[in-house]
Order: structure tokens, then C-alpha cells, then sequence
């Protein structure tokens, strides 16, 4: 996976609550095994009229022209429901690398991590305002820095606002290296080995 460290860009703005995994990537796209081939059907059933490829709601934000990026601005409780990976998969497919909300499914939250899919966690305000930033210019660059933990923007006033952000440890060296599970373990191949070695030498000082 490719590592991410810091991210400006422009962004698209998905105002709406409570945005269950069903509504991400509905339940009869997910036959397929690989995480390739699911950001055709994000959101596919507000994405176009009667799931028809040619009908598409001009009114929804990823059909709209004015909206691009590889940030998704979401509303409070992103990802509840099912515990589907598919969710992420979908949204990484899709050409997102950052979703921004006030509030994560703990599930989906895991599960954007372990796809290199970042999520940001930022305060209600916080959020209205990049809703009200975003949606009067969409050309305004989003920044998000993973090594401060740090997501800012310029307001109307053209004013920096910035507010920092959480995310375990270890998620945080694995997304900055893009190790998953394994690489990460691999990284620490010469830590295991001495504290093997240092066991093995008490052991037998026993």
C-alpha cells in the first residue's frame, strides 16, 4: 500500500448523517473477493436513478463536476451498520485516501486503517465549517498532515483554521510507512530477535 504522510486536496462534501455501510457499497456488489473493481458501485443506489449507469443524480456530490479530490467530507456517523471491509475497499477504490467526520463506526474506523484509508476525526464546528468552505469553493485545498496530526484549511476570511486530530500509534507508523500487519512486524525483525536472544540468555542463567 502505498504510505501516506501528507495529503492537500481539494474535497468532496457528503452531507449526510448517519451513513451506514449498505449505502457505501450495497450487498449485492460484494461477491467479488479482491479489493479491486468496487468503486464503480460506491454509493451506487443515490449515485444513479433505478441502479441505471445512464441516470445519474446530477444532485448527488460524486456526480457533481465541481466536486474532485482524494477527500471525502462526510457527516457525523460514517460507516455504522454491517462490519463489511467492502466499505473501505470501495472508497479506496474509489480514489479516496482521507474521509473526514465528526464521528467513525468503530468498525468502518478499523477497517479504513487496515486499507490505508485515513480517517479524521474533527470536532462538529470543525466540520461546519469545511461543509460551508467546500461547498461555497470547491477549489479550496484541504490539508491533511498524518505526522502532526493536523488538518487544516482557509476559511472565508482567508484565516487558517486547523484542528488536530487522534489516531493509535501504531496505525500512525504503519499508514507514514505503509506497512500493514506483517511489514510492520518484519520492521521489528532485530527488536524480536534481541529480546529472543536476551530470554534465551536468562533462561539460562536460571
Amino acid at each position: 500500500m502505498k504510505a501516506i504522510k501528507k495529503i492537500t486536496s481539494t474535497a468532496v462534501p457528503l452531507n449526510i448523517e448517519n451513513v451506514d455501510t449498505d449505502q457505501i457499497i450495497p450487498a449485492r456488489f460484494l461477491k467479488a473477493t479482491n479489493r479491486e473493481g468496487f468503486g464503480k458501485n460506491l454509493f451506487r443506489d443515490w449515485r444513479y436513478e433505478n441502479d441505471d449507469e445512464q441516470k445519474p443524480r446530477s444532485a448527488f456530490a460524486l456526480n457533481d463536476p465541481r466536486y474532485t479530490g482524494k477527500i471525502l467530507i462526510a457527516a457525523k456517523n460514517f460507516g455504522c451498520g454491517s462490519s463489511r471491509e467492502h466499505a473501505a475497499w470501495s472508497l479506496k477504490d474509489y480514489g479516496f485516501d482521507v474521509v473526514v467526520s465528526s464521528f467513525f463506526a468503530d468498525i468502518f474506523k478499523n477497517n479504513a486503517l487496515n486499507n490505508f484509508l485515513l480517517p479524521v476525526t474533527v470536532s462538529d464546528d470543525f466540520l461546519n465549517e469545511i461543509y460551508a468552505v467546500v461547498e461555497q469553493d470547491p477549489s479550496t485545498p484541504i490539508k491533511v498532515d498524518l505526522e502532526s496530526q493536523e488538518i487544516s484549511f482557509y476559511g472565508h476570511d482567508k484565516k487558517e483554521l486547523k484542528e488536530r486530530f487522534e489516531i493509535s500509534p501504531y496505525k500512525k507508523t504503519c499508514l507514514i510507512n505503509g506497512y500493514d500487519d506483517i511489514d510492520y512486524l518484519l520492521s521489528m525483525k532485530e527488536e524480536i530477535t534481541a529480546f529472543e536472544n536476551k530470554s534465551i540468555t536468562y533462561q539460562n542463567a536460571i
